[in-house]
């Protein structure tokens, strides 16, 4: 294993470095202008930069600039060359947007995007700027841009509750954090005002509003406030990636993160405490490390415990923890703080009777001069922090201390025994071996008995092992009186090579020991990585899950999932622990938090809850029962368990959305056979019906005129054939829109003739009713299928006379509104159930479940195609006369503008 403080650097981290620097060269580099709001100068300073640019002869094309009316801005865009916008139709209207294709054609140098956060109209490439941006930067162009702190994703719920205005164009935080360059524009609130004021930021009637609204001084502070903040973030991840790629170890004191150090000795409860009050103070985060030596390993049950309570409480606090595996304290915590640029160093108070202490802080400021140490003052006499049900009984305390014990009094007597029995097997031996010979055996002994059992016995096989070749071999032998002082060089120098010896073999086994557990963890992640990879039920993911829960932790597993109600249950064929209890694993999964066993939130339980939550949701709760509580505190576990449940919770949403997509596969080829069917039967039931529909009207008005009762059953007959020639149109349209057949004749025509005619066709149906029309005078020309529309309009009628008693009003509407033409079908009848409003535009939908009245529920799907298909909308809504009202809308657009007549 590579010591602590080899300064050779990873060929693996090597590698990669190299890898992201030729992805980094081919992508090209993007450069965000900064500011906490509008009219600060973004825009401004990021033409002059490209003035300056393209003045050193570099080539500047300028894809999208906002000018918002600004005379100095618009100065700057001249002798700029500016990509013409794309037009894009929208709702009848010419919008102007960044031409990408045109950008990625010219493949300039550079070019600029103004407003980063910016929405695109529909019908764009991307639905957001920002993407337009990604796809140019993917291709090699450098990309100018700029945003507003209230236009990035993290921040927005921050600036609308400042500012009491929701932001909805966003930019995600990684787009900002990736950029390659981030240039701060600032100034103070009170010059902005001004600027505001001075009309150089809105023009006069917008800066009014603007002022009273969002330009308010205290909303600039607190958003100049969040730039700053956010810029700085962003400065200090550009200072650690530069550290990482230069690899200097060095600290930077450009921020006061602090590391506190976590010992065996009383008051690292004081540390912590004071550490964490002094990161809050200087508004920074703070870490917490102990640094477990071999000889810390052999602490005490209940001492061990209580440093794992420290790093609890630590992380508690806020802090980043970690334990690592070091045989020199110093080395392994000076190493730590420079791999996070940490520049203080908080540890407790050396004390007169504490040579351990001193040591350490000896050693720091040896080994880091450059980190400032900070001595914390504690009481000898603190308790670790009360974490009820986090801890080990007393019972579980004992056996471990007597377990500890009797493997170190194991250790001591193999290695007494070791020595006295290599004697005894030497002394046959002397007069064939030379002393020195036998000298090698016994270190021999020594080097053994420090890989198997450590560091205490390999010291007294050493001193017992001297003291035998001495009592044994060296003359006057059986006596420890030596007859020639060069034995005392041989009795030090074999005292010496036997302590060093068992030194460096019991660093190397414990080192070997943690990097066994460490293959352990990498290996069991690896497994089950691979495991989840491949399963597809839900059942597989809890077995799975289990098992590798019980072989890598030696604890129960249970995996709890919700139902469609959010309600957790066992999978099937899961077996409940006896103390599992299903109110708590409820709140660990509807807070998305960890509870029960070593947590803040009902510690008391014997089980620890932690919640599966994955990218969309949380999937599960895992209830774990450890065989030993203690291990539930060790950070590294809680962040190998962290993993596994992170994995167990990908693979339970990759199951769901596999079943998801397999119904949908289904739902996709039933309703695709259904419509397939439903045309082949219209239309062949079309034409006989039609035959129908002509007989029975020649027959009702045949001569000479049929007897009375003949005739009622004629009228009836035709009646009746005219509805049922109505629901297989309704059959066939709806099956020809479904398969895209369906050919739309728009025309410029007016409203009003479509709704004469729909009434015309739908007098039958209506008969018996009171029907008025409402029509505004002065409606436009409306650019639509008369025939749909006429269609869209009797279902509806049609609709209303079904669902209505015989005299109720039905009411025809339409008024303009905005870029709309609203229209409206209501009436005075039961209206629609609540909660049905969006299940009646549904295909075979009828308003009442079981009824008499005649439909198969195709009629107000067909409205609803056929409506969004003209770029409309269509809801319903509560009728002016309590009834149900039917309300759709239609574009307006730009009528053709009727040709000049030459006198």
């Amino acid at each position: 294993m590579i010591p602590l403080d080899d300064d050779r650097p990873d060929p693996d981290a090597l590698l990669a470095q190299m890898q992201e620097q030729e992805r980094k060269a081919a992508r090209g580099k993007l450069r965000i202008y900064f500011g906490a709001s509008a009219g600060v100068g973004k825009t401004y300073a990021m033409l002059s930069a490209a003035r300056k640019l393209q003045a050193a002869g570099q080539q500047v094309l300028v894809g999208v600039i906002e000018t918002h009316g600004r005379s100095e801005t618009a100065a700057l865009v001249d002798g700029l060359e500016i990509l013409p916008l794309k037009p894009i139709d929208y709702r009848g209207k010419s919008l102007g947007e960044f031409d990408i294709d045109m950008a990625l054609e010219r493949r300039p140098p550079l070019i600029l995007i103004d407003e980063l956060a910016h929405s695109n109209a529909p019908g764009s490439r991307h639905p957001k700027r920002w993407q337009d941006v990604e796809e140019l930067l993917e291709a090699g162009i450098d990309v100018f841009s700029t945003v507003n702190v209230q236009h990035l994703e993290s921040l927005n719920d921050v600036v609308g509750g400042i500012t009491g205005i929701q932001v909805n164009e966003t930019v995600p935080d990684t787009v900002f954090d990736a950029a390659d360059e981030v240039v701060l524009v600032d100034i103070p609130a009170d010059e902005l005002l001004a600027r505001l004021k001075g009309g150089k930021v809105y023009q006069a009637q917008q800066a009014e509003r603007a002022a009273q609204n969002f330009f308010r001084k205290g909303n600039l502070i607190a958003l100049r406030e969040l730039a700053l903040r956010r810029t700085a973030d962003r400065i200090e991840d550009d200072v650690r990636a530069y550290r990482v790629e230069q690899s200097i170890d060095t600290i930077w004191k450009t921020g006061a993160s602090v590391l506190a150090l976590v010992g065996p000795r009383p008051g690292c409860e004081q540390v912590v405490r004071s550490a964490a009050r002094l990161a809050g103070q200087l508004g920074t985060e703070w870490h917490a490390i102990y640094v477990e030596t071999p000889a810390l390993q052999r602490l005490p049950a209940a001492q061990r415990e209580r440093i794992l309570k420290m790093l609890k409480l630590a992380q508690d606090l806020g802090a980043t923890t970690a334990v690592l595996s070091a045989s020199n304290v110093a080395a392994a915590a000076a190493e730590y703080a420079r791999s996070h640029n940490l520049s203080k160093i908080a540890m407790g108070r050396a004390h007169d009777s504490s040579p351990w202490r001193r040591s350490h802080i000896r050693n720091l400021a040896a080994r880091a001069p450059d980190i400032d140490l900070i001595e914390v003052s504690g009481s000898e006499r603190e308790t670790a922090p009360a974490t009820a049900g986090g801890g080990s009984t007393a019972a579980e305390d004992a056996v471990e201390d007597a377990l500890r014990f009797k493997r170190r009094a194991i250790g001591y007597g193999v290695a007494a025994a070791s020595s006295v029995g290599m004697a005894l097997l030497a002394t046959p031996l002397l007069p064939y071996f030379d002393l020195a010979n036998i000298a090698m055996l016994f270190l021999l002994v020594v080097l053994l008995v420090a890989v198997r059992y450590g560091r205490g016995p390999s010291v007294l096989a050493t001193c017992l092992s001297v003291a035998c070749f001495d009592f044994f071999f060296v003359p006057p032998r059986f006596s420890f009186a030596i007859s020639d002082l060069q034995y005392m060089i041989t009795f030090g120098v074999m005292l010496a090579v036997g302590l060093i010896t068992g030194h460096l073999t019991a660093g190397l086994r414990f080192q070997a020991r943690v990097a066994s557990y460490r293959e352990a963890r990498a290996r069991a992640l690896y497994e089950f990585a691979r495991e989840m990879s491949g399963v597809l039920q839900t059942e597989q993911v809890f077995e799975t899950t289990a098992r590798f829960v019980q072989s890598t932790f030696n604890a129960k597993a249970t995996l709890l999932v919700p139902d469609a109600e959010g309600k957790l249950h066992l999978p099937p064929g899961g077996a409940a622990p006896a103390a599992l209890d299903q109110g708590v694993a409820q709140w660990a999964f509807d807070h998305a938090e960890s509870a029960g066993l070593g947590t803040g939130t009902l510690p008391a339980s014997p089980l620890f809850y932690m919640p599966l939550v994955a990218p969309m949701r949380t999937r599960g709760v895992l209830a774990i029962e450890p065989a030993q509580r203690r291990w539930i505190l060790i950070p590294e576990q809680r962040q190998h368990l962290d993993t596994f449940a992170a994995l167990a919770a990908i693979a339970l949403e990759r199951v769901h959305y596999v079943e998801v997509a397999q119904d949908a596969l289904v739902n996709m080829e039933s309703e695709r056979l259904r419509n397939s069917l439903l045309a082949a039967l219209s239309h062949d039931l079309r034409t006989p019906l039609t035959s129908l529909v002509g007989l029975s009207e020649s027959l009702a008005g045949s001569r000479p005129a049929l007897p009375e009762q003949q005739l009622e059953l004629a009228n009836f007959l035709h009646s009746e054939a005219l509805r049922m020639s109505a629901l297989v149109s309704n059959l066939l349209d709806m099956a020809r829109i479904e398969s895209g057949e369906l050919k739309f004749n728009l025309q410029w025509q007016p409203l009003e003739e479509v709704v004469g005619s729909a009434l015309r066709a739908s007098r039958l149906q209506l008969a018996g009713h009171k029907v008025s029309t409402q029509l505004s005078l002065g409606l436009p020309l409306l650019r639509f299928d008369a025939v749909l529309i006429e269609r869209v309009l009797c279902n509806l009628l049609e609709n209303a006379a079904k669902y209505t008693p015989p005299g109720s009003s039905v009411v025809i509407y339409a008024v303009q509104r905005g870029e709309f033409v609203r229209v409206m079908v209501y009436d005075n009848g039961p209206g629609v159930p609540r909660g049905r409003e969006e299940a009646v535009f549904e295909k075979f939908t009828r308003g009442e479940k079981e009824s008499s009245k005649p439909g198969v529920g195709l009629g107000l799907a067909i409205c609803r195609a056929i409506v969004e298909a003209h770029g409309g909308t269509i809801a319903v809504d509560k009728s002016p006369l309590g009834g149900a009202a039917f309300v759709f809308t239609l574009p307006i657009g730009t009528p053709p503008q009727p040709p000049e007549i030459e006198e």
